[in-house]
């Protein structure tokens, strides 16, 4: 056993020197570059996926007692949609880009190239620890780098799963996985990497922007925040009512960066929410949640005593109008909702994550806007229920946030067609489909000219008529340019 550990403790700044030595040196070669390559290895992902659904299942199941469906679902099936998508789709998005040219540089053509960064690193992140270490990956691939992938140690059944996987199915020359805490994820920030994304809180992504900034090192930082909800009394209550639960206690037991944190109402509506809210958590979870296999559990004891602290606090226990139910010893804590929290109060000025859901009273649904951006911060999503348009439009106006979504929850993910990434607090760059693509490209401007058409305007000696001429070229005035062209012929 000791030996174990030893050979654990030896990943220090000097292996992570020769990992991306190793990388480096892979890269410089050439072979992830080509399309063949990077079919090859996520068709391999894909195979990865498919022979091994069951163990990846349990992994999750041993590190947050994740329900199957949402295994399989909200982990798995967005991975292999990542794959699939990129697959369909890199061929043209490794292709060149037009580029359209002006007056100034004629006759000339241009390109705006796709490049690959190089060697990237991708630090993931507990609560999805198969997803969210993974698809990032996926996007590093397609764009033909060499990736580090370091896994959450949160989450150890699944990191120690990935290791192993990725080890068997892909190549190891150019894609490697380091198991680790504290000390293997600091050795890994010692070193130049050609970008990192990182998933995770506000205070290690601190740390990482900090280690990066030494190499110049780009990041795209996923964040999370303090994800509103805002419900008008013009809709299908019982859809709406779902649809949040869906998105709250459905994803990871509100164990997700996307999970609404906090609802904002009118009080003369909050009472009918709240009934619907009883009647369907009693529907999905049945009458004792802390029994139920549909609901995950809070991933550790430190994580649960930070809920338990919030919930506990003096001013805010009292507005616990339904749940609260706690079982320590198993780290379950039922879907509990709390009606007028102060807004003070340590649950309305932290990220909860977790199954509490606190909500907000307003006089009426439009001062949602002013309790969201008075806030200071912009959270990594922001949702709305309404039929009302010029609340929607609203809405889109003037709230900041990672992303919106109008009449449903978290389900903006799902879209490869959209980014998704944080803005402020809520994080910095963007990935999903081909914006995961070119998250780790760098897009490179090519000109191309001939030999004809070498005029002496941009050659000394300098003249008016010289200036005059180049001013109306850049400013692409073509009767400017008649004007200087007769004026500098005059001359």
């Amino acid at each position: 056993m000791a030996s174990v550990e030893e050979k654990k403790a030896a990943f220090d700044a000097e292996s992570a020197k020769e990992v991306v030595k190793e990388l480096r040196a892979s890269f410089a070669s050439g072979k992830t570059k080509s399309y063949e390559w990077r079919s090859t290895q996520l068709n391999a992902m894909l195979k990865m996926m498919e022979e091994n659904e069951p163990q990846i299942v349990a992994a999750l199941r041993d590190d947050l007692s994740k329900p199957e469906l949402e295994s399989s679902i909200q982990e798995i099936a967005m991975v292999k949609n990542s794959c699939t998508v990129a697959l369909k789709k890199m061929k043209h998005w490794m292709m060149p880009e037009k580029a359209k040219t002006s007056l100034i540089t004629f006759p000339s053509s241009a390109e705006i190239v796709s490049e690959p960064l190089g060697v990237v690193l991708v630090i993931s992140a507990w609560n999805y620890p198969f997803m969210l270490s993974l698809d990032p990956v996926v996007g590093a691939i397609a764009a033909g780098n060499a990736v580090v992938l370091k896994p959450s140690e949160i989450a150890p059944a699944t990191s120690l799963l990935l290791a192993s996987l990725v080890a068997d199915y892909l190549d190891r020359s150019c894609v490697k996985v380091v198991e680790g805490s504290v000390p293997e994820t600091s050795a890994l920030l010692e070193q130049k990497w050609d970008k990192i994304l990182y998933t995770g809180n506000a205070r290690t992504a601190r740390i990482v922007m900090a280690a990066a900034s030494k190499h110049l090192t780009p990041v795209v930082l996923e964040l999370g925040g303090k994800c509103p909800v805002i419900v008008d009394s013009d809709i299908n209550l019982q859809v709406a009512t779902r649809r949040i639960i869906a998105g709250k206690w459905g994803c990871n037991n509100g164990q997700a960066c996307v999970s609404p944190d906090y609802i904002i109402t009118t009080k003369s509506y909050a009472q009918k929410l709240v009934d619907s809210f009883i009647c369907e958590l009693e529907r999905f979870y049945g009458e004792n949640p802390l029994e139920s296999k549909d609901l995950s559990r809070i991933v550790n004891s430190n994580h649960f005593a930070r809920l338990s602290k919030l919930l506990d606090e003096d001013n805010v226990s009292i507005k616990i109008v339904h749940g609260g139910e706690r079982d320590e010893a198993k780290l379950r804590i039922a879907p509990t909702i709390l009606l007028d929290v102060p807004q003070h109060s340590l649950i309305m000025t932290e990220e909860i994550f977790g199954p509490l859901l606190p909500i907000i009273l307003v006089q009426k649904v439009e001062d949602s806007f002013d309790v969201i951006n008075s806030s200071g911060t912009k959270p990594l999503a922001a949702y709305l229920f309404t039929n009302n348009k010029k609340l929607k439009q609203k809405f889109v106006a003037t709230v900041s946030a990672g992303g919106l979504v109008v009449n449903d929850t978290t389900v903006h993910l799902t879209e490869h067609t959209l980014p998704f990434g944080g803005v402020g607090n809520s994080g910095m760059g963007a990935y999903h489909g081909k914006f995961s693509f070119d998250t780790f490209s760098h897009k490179k401007a090519v000109l191309y000219r001939g030999f004809t058409c070498d005029v002496s305007v941009r050659y000394p000696p300098y003249t008016r008529g010289k200036l005059r001429l180049l001013q109306a070229l850049i400013s692409g005035s073509f009767l400017g340019i008649i004007r200087s062209l007769l004026g500098w012929f005059r001359s």
